[in-house]
């Protein structure tokens, strides 16, 4: 149980005039007998309901609190309280010249204080006598926190399209606190970047970057690790290990970041079934779950580590994955109010079994289409070239699946259905120097090999036709034959 609220000035003099005339509404007096009583309530002292001092009321005065009671039955102590001004929030004091430059000031420089704006007006009233007199600074305030206008404060610097967009969302439309209904409904991952830098193999000073996933329901970190670079693949790492210790949620959000968009990544989380969803452009208060964490990272984790002066990477790592699954997982949430660890395994939950590893880093691929040279059965990625097994030589058009980083696994697939047929190796230009050449394999279609036919002897089958064709006419064909006679052999001389 909280503190109780303290009453209202408002709801105090309510109680102290009711406390004044409610004796006599509780036992009325006698007829004849009012107007002793109320000069008996006139001759107390009472005390006063803000200051505290005491003070006296006119018998007048509550003779006029008793008639309002009297006169409200199922309210009296409501109706004894002070009446709100007439002109209360009207602010007669700003002037409708000094309001329209407010609201258009406003509209330019919502990251503006209201100190700044007080002073750009001031200025602005040199030049435009139609502002003067200008009303005081409080004045001023008062009138921004009955328009609601609150220093806002700039999603980005950059004065793009995207981010006027997205200022312009935010001050047109409410932003409300959500929840996912069950656990794995919706995880969010996003990446920040540490406070203290980290000693690499090399004898360098690197600043690492936190990558986290976060179960939206029950506030459980899934995965978090420290990377030297936010890239695609470190992304796909992380996500990889978040779906092997948790699992497969239905749908992930993250921002726009170049990382979260690549192919590998997208492509990735659509063949899990997984639906990738991101954020407005220029609005991070979208992800704020993850923004939760961060200030825990920062202000218990990194804390803790004050004393490690040659932190690595690794001891880093180490200590993050025993914080986060013996202090911030097991730790009440002040929001939820119990642990995430328990309310993640309380359930019930929407998560699906995830494949292995092998089956994970397959699905974290990007898909394109290469073009085989008919010539010696390769095609190129990355400026390098993988041999194409003989049993696809008839095909020109090749779709490939490979990962960006890791070349080592380059994959033919159907592009129809999206079935792997092999997988394709480097060219070895030295192995094949020494000659030796393989049979060609029976073509494949599909995936599947069909029996090459042996060559066609004779004519061909058009030809007979049009052979046919001439002799059904029975007139001779329409040429004159010639024998070509042998060129005369000379005598050697």
């Amino acid at each position: 149980m909280g503190k109780p609220k303290d009453p209202t000035v408002h709801e105090r003099w309510a109680r102290l005039r009711f406390s004044v005339v409610g004796q006599m509404l509780a036992a009325p007096p006698k007829r004849g007998e009012l107007q002793r009583e109320l000069k008996a309530l006139a001759a107390r002292t009472w005390r006063h309901p803000v200051s505290g001092k005491p003070v006296r009321f006119g018998l007048s005065t509550i003779e006029r609190w008793l008639r309002q009671a009297r006169r409200e039955n199922r309210d009296p102590v409501g109706v004894l309280r002070r009446k709100v001004r007439s002109d209360a929030g009207r602010q007669d004091s700003v002037s409708l010249a000094v309001r329209e430059a407010l609201r258009a000031q406003y509209a330019a420089h919502s990251s503006w204080s209201t100190q700044l704006h007080y002073d750009n007006l001031r200025a602005q009233s040199e030049r435009n006598p139609a502002l003067r007199p200008i009303p005081s600074y409080s004045s001023i305030r008062r009138f921004f926190e009955a328009q609601g206008w609150r220093k806002r404060r700039r999603l980005t610097t950059r004065d793009t399209a995207g981010a006027r967009r997205a200022e312009a969302r935010l001050m047109s439309c409410e932003v409300r606190s959500y929840e996912a209904e069950y656990p794995g409904t919706l995880w969010h991952w996003d990446c920040h970047v540490g406070s203290r830098p980290v000693l690499t193999a090399r004898g360098q000073w690197v600043t690492p970057v936190l990558f986290g996933v976060i179960d939206d329901r029950s506030r459980l970190a899934c995965h978090l690790q420290w990377y030297l670079v936010e890239n695609a693949q470190n992304v796909a790492h992380g996500m990889t290990q978040a779906f092997l210790k948790r699992g497969l949620p239905r749908s992930a959000l993250s921002d726009n970041g170049a990382a979260n968009l690549a192919a590998e990544v997208t492509e990735g989380l659509a063949r899990l079934g997984v639906l990738h969803e991101t954020t407005l452009a220029y609005s991070p208060y979208q992800n704020g779950k993850c923004e939760v964490i961060w200030g825990q990272v920062e202000g218990r984790l990194m804390a803790m580590l004050e004393g490690v002066a040659d932190l690595t990477l690794d001891a880093l790592n180490e200590a993050t994955q025993a914080w986060a699954e013996y202090e911030y997982n097991r730790a009440t949430h002040s929001e939820i109010g119990e642990t995430p660890l328990e309310r993640f395994l309380a359930g019930p939950d929407v998560l699906r079994r995830s494949p292995d590893t092998a089956a994970v880093r397959l699905a974290f691929t990007r898909t394109e289409q290469r073009t085989q040279r008919l010539s010696d059965g390769t095609i190129v990625i990355d400026a390098r070239r993988f041999e194409v097994p003989s049993r696809y030589r008839h095909l020109r058009d090749l779709t490939v699946r490979y990962a960006s980083w890791d070349l080592s696994q380059v994959h033919l697939v159907d592009e129809r259905s999206g079935r792997i047929l092999c997988r394709l190796y480097p060219q070895d230009k030295q192995r094949n120097a020494s000659g030796l050449r393989a049979p060609l394999e029976p073509l494949s279609h599909g995936g599947v090999a069909v029996n090459e036919t042996p060559a066609a002897t004779g004519a061909a089958p058009l030809l007979e036709k049009l052979l046919a064709q001439q002799a059904a006419t029975g007139l001779p064909p329409a040429y004159l034959p010639k024998d070509e006679q042998p060129p005369e052999e000379k005598d050697d001389p």
